[in-house]
């Protein structure tokens, strides 16, 4: 069992941002229908969670500026225990949770103006829960109805998600212990799928996407973790030049590479790897050219994710190989797009790699936190877009530090059209990996699989 005062201290943490006389209210997430008589499966809110480290749906933590934290949640009822499981019930939650007090969440309503009353802020989370500004409109009408009384009501709203994504942004020992645990899962499931790809392939047997999102699945649970971080892409030969292709009935044939970005989440914990290799085992000439050129892209963005340096540094530092790889094996004709740095300027190469190369990795899959420095938010400049015409608004990027933690994940996609090579055509690449931010570098923790092609050919011998 985790250790609560992991949870307690970052409660104190937040309060202490919140103000003597402020408040804060976090909801975890609602349960949603499926079909006639079925729900969703259950994935409490991330905000809530990292505050409490309870699971359970229908629950509210409200947070005074003192510290002192109040927990509602569903009650105890052994008819309902009989068909829905364990509830922990608000008498046994002090004790387990580590919190001050707890109520049944029947009594919200009724016992949440009163914790109102007096305090000068409200904080939650905006934007994040759907009704929820109605819900507090109605709480602090409820407070004014007693200010004849001498009922004080909060004069200020403000958004919780500021102070929590500035906390979640840089990852504890915890955290990191559970996210390297969770790419190790991961990074098992894509061998597992490697291998059955090229096994099924040697025995002559009909290979289908889904075959290989299979095995995903099955590693994923069997190392422990509760479901997927999200829908996992299986996509093989033209399918991996749609970003966000989910795995079907395709069928996947020896000459084509196949595309997989998946991971689990263990402990509400996400871990994102990509890999692409040859369904059969061998890549082509053309598929290893720009599987190459790819992997060289993204050695240049981990040497420059390191802490000091920008978020957009890796992004950057992909960019210029790619630009220079497109050029080198004839995606892109110099005689057209010029230099290598007009093709960066230009952004010719955005019909080939459309993307970012890296995304903030923690309890989500795109997580929480600002991609702008905070000391330096009122640097603006402007520049036009050469593609769209449009004006954009640029500011310094984020400064990295240790235990920030990022994906890392270049790509290639090369649709048929008038001057592309017609041996690239149909060809999909992208290498995605997990970095934790140090002091010197930083800290690969999804190389359970290989990445280098040779090796990933040796794996699937």
């Amino acid at each position: 069992m985790t250790d609560t005062s992991i949870y307690a201290g970052r409660r104190a943490r937040l309060a202490a941002q919140l103000g003597r006389d402020g408040i804060a209210i976090v909801p975890t997430a609602p349960e949603r229908q499926r079909n006639r008589d079925s729900d969703f499966l259950f994935r409490h809110d991330s905000y809530f969670y990292y505050l409490t480290g309870f699971t359970e749906p229908n629950a509210w933590l409200l947070l005074a500026g003192d510290g002192r934290a109040t927990l509602f949640s569903a009650p105890k009822d052994l008819e309902r225990e009989i068909w829905d499981g364990y509830r922990l019930g608000p008498d046994a939650a002090p004790a387990a949770l580590g919190i001050d007090e707890a109520f049944s969440v029947a009594d919200l309503d009724s016992k949440l103006p009163k914790l109102l009353e007096n305090k000068s802020t409200v904080w939650y989370p905006f934007a994040t829960h759907k009704g929820l500004e109605t819900r507090v409109d109605g709480w602090l009408q409820s407070v004014r109805a007693r200010v004849r009384f001498g009922a004080l009501c909060p004069e200020e709203q403000r958004d919780l998600c500021g102070p929590l994504d500035e906390m979640r942004l840089v990852k504890d020992a915890h955290e990191q212990d559970v996210m390297r645990r969770a790419a190790q899962i991961s990074a098992r499931a894509h061998i597992r799928a490697m291998q059955l790809s090229a096994r099924m392939l040697r025995e002559g047997k009909d290979v289908r996407e889904y075959h290989l999102d299979a095995e995903l699945l099955h590693e994923f649970r069997l190392g422990g973790s509760q479901y997927p971080a999200y829908s996992s892409i299986v996509a093989a030969g033209a399918n991996a030049c749609v970003l966000h292709y989910r795995a079907d009935v395709a069928p996947v044939h020896a000459g084509d590479l196949v595309l997989i970005d998946a991971g689990c989440e263990l402990d509400s914990y996400a871990s994102d790897i990509t890999r692409t290799f040859p369904a059969g085992g061998k890549f082509t000439g053309p598929q290893r050219a720009l599987y190459d050129l790819v992997l060289a892209s993204q050695d240049a963005a981990v040497a420059a994710t390191k802490a000091g340096n920008r978020f957009n540094d890796p992004h950057e530092a992909t960019v210029k190989v790619l630009a220079q790889g497109m050029l080198d094996v004839g995606l892109l004709d110099a005689n057209k797009v010029g230099s290598v740095d007009d093709v960066i300027e230009k952004r010719a190469y955005f019909p080939f790699y459309m993307h970012r190369t890296s995304h903030w990795l923690g309890m989500d899959v795109h997580d929480s936190g600002s991609y702008v420095e905070p000391t330096q938010v009122g640097e603006v400049s402007e520049r036009k877009d050469p593609l769209s015409n449009e004006i954009i608004k640029n500011r310094p990027s984020r400064i990295l530090h240790p235990g920030m933690v990022l994906t890392i994940e270049p790509g290639i996609y090369v649709r048929p059209g008038e001057g592309v090579p017609e041996q690239f055509h149909n060809i999909g690449i992208r290498i995605e990996d997990d970095a934790i931010v140090t002091a010197t570098g930083c800290e690969l923790i999804s190389r359970g699989v290989p990445v280098n092609g040779d090796e990933i050919e040796a794996l699937m011998r």
